[in-house]
């Protein structure tokens, strides 16, 4: 034989594809390999020497005048769901009264026309495509194990009559759902349409009629060559996949007389030329347009844009825990300072705020007060100067921690002050504190039977303040 490599993964292939399915083209050559009539012999008068003449290998010509060698190879260029009548077709549908549906009938009108015109040009290949009987028997007729006496399970009886083609021609239940949210009692075709996945799918089959020559379209010859499934989402499945550069696939048919026959099926879609594909890219920009113009309707007018050269800053911050204070009941007094340069907020905006009164509780060697009080603020900063050097100083958070007592007189337990971060992201930050007190046991008595102690008269004194202006002259360096 002159074909010693065979491609013997006979697996689905999966591809995915975003070009409509109507432009697939497959390419189906088929060969037989080995003959019935193989080395047929002829009596011929022998030659010099016993010698016998290769002429009387050579196969008889039939009543038509064909040799039979041009029967055995066979080479077809099939599209999707194109429709490729077997002999035992066009025998069937001549007869119309074997035509039952209306599918049957259009079948026989495109054979008559085929006659009329010189014939099918396809001899042993020819298709099934989605609408044929043989794909519906195909889809509930598959086996799951190799076995020959395989019995069905519990789960493959129940999915056998899942349809997971043409999903448009569901009854009025899918309608029903709309209205009516609870169903008492569901049919069967009801529990397979809302209680599994079934993703719209279209199948063919390229077969085979492999018959002796003479005795095409019987069913027992034919054989699948390939099938193809494609889905909603584009996704094409190929059993088995294309040849490409791996060899042959080969069918060995049964009986008595055994043959051999080597098929490739190759992908011949033609390409899409430059101008199909900038057209194509042209319409794809003007549906994304569309689609950003149908969101931009959603979205409104009334969406704030950020004026050209500012920046905005949105926090939205949680004053979480206090700890490793004094006394017990604290409550947290805090404000946002904006900086004097360029910086400003809504009229309606707060930038203070005071947590509740929070009682602690003991974890390890400290008392911790959980406050877990959220706020929120915006501010915006106009960039005028736009030096590299010239980078907006940060809003700051200035904190102030303070207890209450039975009499509901307040102490400071502390202040502190912290830069709000210049990253956007979330940020933990832990703010240290610190207050005056007095030296001396007085001092610390009136704390904690009167409650009065020292406090700052303005709190953005924990730091440098915003409003400091250095204006001092500089000292006279020593000699």
């Amino acid at each position: 034989m002159a074909e010693a490599v065979w491609s013997t993964d006979t697996g689905e292939a999966v591809y995915r594809s975003r070009d409509p399915v109507r432009n697939l083209r497959l390419r189906v050559h088929l060969q037989r390999i080995t003959s019935s009539n193989f080395l047929h012999y002829q009596p011929a008068a022998q030659l010099g020497k016993d010698l016998i003449d290769l002429a009387t290998f050579r196969p008889p010509p039939t009543a038509s005048g064909h040799r039979p060698d041009e029967d055995e190879e066979e080479e077809v260029v099939i599209g999707w769901q194109e429709k490729l009548f077997s002999q035992f077709e066009v025998d069937l549908y001549q007869n119309e009264a074997a035509c039952q549906s209306p599918l049957d009938h259009q079948y026989r009108q495109e054979i008559l026309k085929l006659e009329n015109s010189g014939g099918r040009k396809n001899r042993r290949i020819f298709t099934y495509t989605d609408s044929d009987r043989y794909t519906n028997l195909e889809e509930h007729c598959q086996k799951m194990t190799t076995a020959a006496s395989e019995v069905p399970s519990f789960l493959v009886e129940r999915m056998a009559n899942v349809r997971r083609r043409r999903q448009d021609r569901r009854g009025m239940e899918g309608g029903i759902l709309k209205s009516r949210i609870v169903t008492w009692e569901p049919s069967e075709e009801f529990i397979r349409n809302s209680h599994v996945i079934n993703t719209p799918l279209q199948t063919m089959y390229i077969m085979a009629d492999l018959g002796p020559y003479g005795k095409l379209g019987y069913k027992k010859y034919e054989h699948v060559l390939c099938t193809l499934k494609v889905d909603s989402n584009g996704v094409i499945t190929v059993k088995p996949d294309f040849t490409g550069l791996k060899g042959p696939y080969r069918i060995e048919t049964e009986g008595e007389k055994q043959e051999l026959w080597k098929y490739t099926i190759d992908n011949v879609s033609s390409l899409a030329q430059p101008e199909e594909e900038e057209r194509e890219q042209r319409v794809f920009k003007d549906l994304y347009g569309r689609h950003k113009e149908y969101l931009n309707s959603l979205v409104g007018t009334d969406f704030e844009m950020t004026v050209p050269g500012a920046l905005r800053l949105f926090v939205n911050g949680e004053v979480v825990s206090a700890q490793g204070y004094e006394y017990d009941n604290l409550y947290v007094h805090f404000f946002v300072e904006l900086p004097t340069s360029n910086w400003s907020s809504p009229a309606f905006q707060q930038l203070s705020g005071i947590t509740q009164t929070c009682v602690t509780k003991s974890l390890g060697m400290d008392k911790v007060a959980y406050f877990s009080y959220p706020f929120t603020f915006e501010a915006s900063f106009l960039h005028e100067d736009e030096s590299a050097d010239a980078l907006p100083e940060w809003p700051v958070l200035y904190c102030e921690v303070l207890s209450l007592d039975f009499w509901q007189r307040y102490r400071v337990e502390g202040y502190g002050a912290v830069v709000l971060p210049a990253t956007p992201g979330s940020h933990t930050l832990t703010v240290s504190t610190w207050r005056p007190m007095e030296l001396g046991t007085v001092a610390e008595l009136r704390r904690f039977f009167i409650g009065g102690s020292l406090e700052l008269e303005d709190i953005s004194y924990v730091r440098i303040p915003g409003t400091f202006k250095n204006n001092w002259p500089l000292l006279p360096a020593h000699q």
